[in-house]
């Protein structure tokens, strides 16, 4: 292990994307979709399975990097003892095959650089067989071929299995690499110029942007992260995935390390607000019908989670062959909390349905059949334990937050039903269960000696998944309770002014070893939850802190761990950057501070 999470950079085409490091290689690349397998998996191994490093002959990382204005077309800037140079990496929008361009460009001096592609297909373990053809070297195993060009031609060579070159350039000279992704059974891929690409590439990134309605503080960082969101997003369905990364440890050398590689019904009210709110409508849109076609079926067969066009079956297994990042294993390919009881995804899936409604997405007209199917069999399964939204793989739980969300959608067909009485539905029926589920969550989830909700029911362990009882709408903020919530999760579940999402000390409640960091879309729900009890100042504070946790070119992981000031978890992470949205927003309806 040679890089740090955070210093990686995200670059993508909004089917798959590449993490690029501060030394110059691309560690990480799934092609064609993000939840393929990996051609470079340096950043879960080494060298040996798969990456591609341009830089200058003998440098390490480079000077300093950035994204080029409100785009992701990622610019590294090397300065050299001979002169400087700059490699700027992107992926285009595809038309068909995926791209990955590199173009070096010489500043100032003459710089001599060298390149070593060392493509290893399923996740580091084939060794594809190398060929020259039509100016191209050409890597083909199975169902993959990848194509390698550039502009002008350099000297190339073979070496341990891997693709080698140098050249210099000097101020104003620029050399261009191209490689291209394709089925191995097809003829060669269609040549795409590397700089009328760029132009384009820049141009359809800054038409996007333009389209952001949010000018208020912290612009930049709220622009980076809704960049970040689009750069998630598997285009031809409308679906986003948590991340782009499988198995970045939530602890260094620990097992808690999942595929994140797919989409959770659990972001989905969130996301879409953040969209929404922003000004993104068309996405808002995309990732609504993403979800309608993805729970649609047996209500009994509702899952958490769901592959990029809606598949269901997700099988886990472990790759073996790489010894995991700072050698923290399993890593792992699908997720087996897929087939996982969370009642909350009931709530989610309501409440974001509720909210593309009352916030004018043109409806869909099997929508509502739907929610009530959902409905009806939540109305008779709400009672049972869960596993609940943080996927434990311990005992099933009566856990609080799965009966809030619970509540919430009975709350949501209720307000739809009153607000359109013309719909189908027994509004009464709703209300009565609207209010079982309420009175028990108070009754049996609140620990009146302590003055705050539980984790679960009978438990003495916290949740920061309760700081959403006063966004969702189950209790006023100024309810002592949830005042009493916030400071008991602040209390016990804080570190170092951040948030872990619950306590893994002693018998861990998700029946695993180890611990993890401080999660951040939780201290993002604390900011918010101070936000809402009044205490805006604070709550400015601790979002001010969290937007400095962001790596240098504005990224966020999963996790944070204020020990070793360390980022964890799979990277970039959506949720994360949903939450610094959300909060930022919220933070600038508020009067300015002082």
């Amino acid at each position: 292990m040679t890089q740090r999470i955070e210093d990686y950079a995200l670059i993508g085409d909004l089917q798959t994307a590449a993490l690029v490091g501060r030394d110059g290689s691309i560690d990480w690349l799934c092609l064609p979709r993000f939840d393929s397998g990996a051609c470079f998996a340096r950043l879960l191994g080494d060298e040996n399975n798969g990456h591609w490093r341009i830089a200058p002959m003998g440098a390490r990382a480079c000077t300093r990097r950035g994204y080029l204005g409100e785009s992701l077309v990622l610019e590294s800037v090397w300065e050299t003892r001979t002169g400087t140079v700059r490699v700027v990496d992107f992926m285009p929008h595809r038309d068909r095959c995926p791209d990955v361009m590199r173009i070096v460009e010489g500043v100032s001096g003459r710089v001599e650089m060298s390149a070593v592609l060392r493509l290893r297909f399923d996740y580091g373990s084939i060794v594809p067989w190398m060929r020259r053809a039509d100016g191209h070297r050409v890597a083909i195993a199975g169902p993959d071929s990848v194509w390698l060009r550039s502009e002008p031609q350099v000297k190339t060579w073979g070496q341990q299995y891997s693709t080698c070159s140098s050249f210099t350039v000097g101020a104003g000279e620029k050399v261009a690499f191209v490689l291209t992704w394709h089925p191995s059974h097809e003829p060669r891929p269609h040549l795409v110029d590397p700089h009328e690409a760029l132009a384009h590439t820049m141009e359809d990134w800054k038409t996007w942007a333009a389209r952001c309605t949010y000018e208020g503080p912290y612009r930049e960082a709220v622009m980076r992260s809704l960049i970040t969101l689009k750069a998630l997003t598997y285009a031809p369905t409308g679906g986003i995935v948590a991340a782009p990364t499988t198995s970045l440890p939530e602890e260094m050398g620990g097992v808690r390390n999942w595929d994140y590689r797919f989409c959770w019904l659990r972001d989905s009210t969130l996301t879409l607000g953040a969209l929404l709110s922003a000004g993104y409508v068309d996405e808002a849109a995309a990732w609504r019908d993403w979800l309608l076609r993805a729970v649609a079926g047996d209500p009994a067969d509702l899952q958490i989670m769901y592959g990029l066009a809606g598949e269901r079956r997700l099988p886990e297994t472990e790759v073996p062959w790489l010894r995991g990042y700072g050698g923290a294993t399993p890593v792992r390919i699908g997720n087996a909390a897929v087939e996982q009881l969370q009642l909350d995804v009931y709530g989610e899936v309501m409440d974001t349905l509720f909210l593309a409604r009352r916030t004018g997405l043109a409806g869909q007209p099997h929508a509502w059949a739907l929610q009530l199917s959902l409905l009806g069999f939540l109305e008779s399964t709400w009672r049972q334990p869960d596993e609940g939204l943080w996927e434990v793989r311990g005992p099933r739980r009566h856990f609080v937050h799965s009966k809030v969300m619970a509540w919430v959608a009975a709350d949501r067909a209720v307000r739809t039903l009153e607000a359109n009485p013309s719909l189908p539905g027994d509004v009464s029926r709703w209300r009565a269960m609207r209010d079982e589920v309420h009175r028990e969550v108070c009754e049996r989830g609140y620990d009146p000696v302590r003055n705050t909700f539980t984790q679960s029911y009978g438990s003495a362990e916290l949740d920061a998944a309760t700081l959403l009882i006063p966004r969702v709408g189950f209790l006023p903020a100024d309810d002592p309770r949830v005042v009493g919530t916030v400071d008991a999760v602040r209390a016990e579940l804080g570190h170092d002014g951040l948030i872990r999402r619950y306590s893994t000390d002693g018998i861990a409640v998700d029946g695993l070893p180890g611990g993890e960091g401080t999660f951040l879309v939780c201290s993002f729900w604390m900011a918010d939850a101070l936000r809402m009890t009044g205490r805006v100042e604070e709550a400015r504070e601790l979002f001010a802190r969290l937007v400095g946790l962001r790596n240098d070119v504005g990224l966020l992981a999963e996790e944070y761990d204020p020990a070793s000031r360390r980022q964890l978890g799979n990277f970039p992470q959506a949720f994360s950057h949903v939450g610094l949205v959300g909060t930022a927003l919220a933070l600038a309806r508020e009067h300015p501070a002082g």
